[in-house]
């Protein structure tokens, strides 16, 4: 820190990609243990900062803005520096690898170059646990080590990689080092899992907003008639799952999601809550409960459109006995749910509501999104058949 008065500057952060990410296309980038940060999208900023009440328990909190740029060194790796200004939040402090996280340490050790990420990544990772071939992201495979032996909690999604690759060059090519950009301070909600696993679904029947052009409007529909989002009003964006059996991370991505036919979904479903070695059954029931009671509120929200936002649905692998794990305190929302699950709204870039700030003339809805709702009753319709052991 450059001292503790609150009118000099904080320190700068180096921001690392988020080794948690399993769907999506944008960037998201680790601030602090607690903290993630995206670019900053206004229509997401207004849904933020005009946040229904009761949608609160359901999103991540929002900590604020901070100043983000580019850092080419003589090598030519790229980093990104977030710069926090006057007023961002006291829990937004430098980033530290002591003590942090072995995921977010594991990628402290690594050095980023727009040009060669993969290479730059295989050469000074320890263990190269990402990737067994160079970025095959349309596969399905457990991800191992160079050697082919399972590494402890050193295998990774590797989405986020994909994203930050591709984000880098994006802002490399675009930018000069000295533009500011700004990025949203969101709470890492997976940051109290030891082994998060993590699904992100696309919910609704419709993924283009507003503002969509006529080609990519097209470019959605198509997607959504091609996939489950017509048939059942969601579909797999992402999914990283724990196996106790062999220590890997089981990684899906959005283009095998796109591929599932609704009897497929439900599988993957099934795979989502299977530990290896068995179906966790014990998850289902505090699952359906959290979809349920979002369900109820998201029922309550006139006028609210939320397309192309994604839920994650998330569990710890590694399974936690009664008085054991003691320093990984429950949220107080989840005082009563000894299986540690959670069901989180995020990616609001496209939604849209009366009275949305970034927007003064959106188009105007009646009602509660019967898309997300019509995903959001099958989802639970298919949780309760596996419930059933049907």
């Amino acid at each position: 820190m450059v001292g503790q008065s609150p009118a000099e500057p904080r320190a700068a952060v180096l921001l690392q990609p988020f080794v948690h990410q399993v769907g999506g296309h944008t960037s998201m980038l680790t601030y602090d243990e607690h903290t993630i940060c995206k670019p900053l999208v206004s229509q997401e900023l207004s849904f933020y900062e005009s946040l229904p009440l009761a949608m609160r328990q359901f999103t991540p909190q929002y900590k604020g803005i901070v100043s983000v740029h580019l850092k080419k060194d003589s090598l030519g790796n790229l980093t990104l520096i977030a710069s926090p200004g006057l007023g961002q939040p006291d829990t937004c402090g430098r980033l530290d690898s002591a003590g942090a996280d072995p995921a977010v340490t594991l990628w402290h050790k690594c050095k980023w170059s727009h040009t060669q990420v993969t290479k730059t990544f295989k050469d000074s990772c320890p263990g190269k646990m990402l990737l067994r071939t160079d970025l095959q992201y349309h596969t399905d495979s457990l991800l191992e080590d160079a050697n082919g032996k399972q590494a402890e909690r050193k295998s990774y999604n590797p989405w986020g990689l994909h994203c930050h690759r591709q984000h880098l060059n994006r802002m490399s090519s675009k930018h000069n080092e000295n533009k500011l950009h700004q990025f949203l301070l969101l709470e890492n909600v997976v940051s109290k899992y030891s082994y998060p696993c993590i699904l992100d679904l696309k919910m609704g029947t419709r993924q283009h907003g507003d503002d969509a052009s006529e080609e990519k409007k097209a470019r959605h529909i198509k997607k959504c008639e091609q996939s489950t989002s017509a048939s059942l009003g969601v579909r797999i964006c992402g999914m990283q799952v724990y196996q106790a059996d062999t220590g890997h991370f089981l990684c899906k991505d959005k283009y095998y999601g796109r591929k599932l036919s609704p009897e497929g979904f439900r599988q993957t479903l099934r795979q989502f809550l299977c530990n290896g070695n068995q179906l966790r059954t014990d998850l289902l029931e505090p699952i359906i409960l959290r979809l349920k009671a979002l369900l109820a509120v998201i029922r309550k929200q006139s006028s609210y459109r939320f397309y192309s936002s994604s839920l994650l649905i998330i569990y710890d692998g590694q399974e936690h006995k009664e008085g054991v794990d003691q320093h990984l305190p429950f949220p107080k929302t989840h005082s009563t749910n000894p299986s540690r699950v959670d069901v989180r709204m995020i990616d609001f870039a496209h939604t849209t509501f009366k009275g949305s700030k970034s927007n003064p003339n959106p188009t105007l809805y009646d009602g509660p999104d019967h898309g997300y709702i019509f995903g959001l009753e099958n989802l639970i319709k298919i949780l309760q058949s596996l419930l059933e052991g049907k």
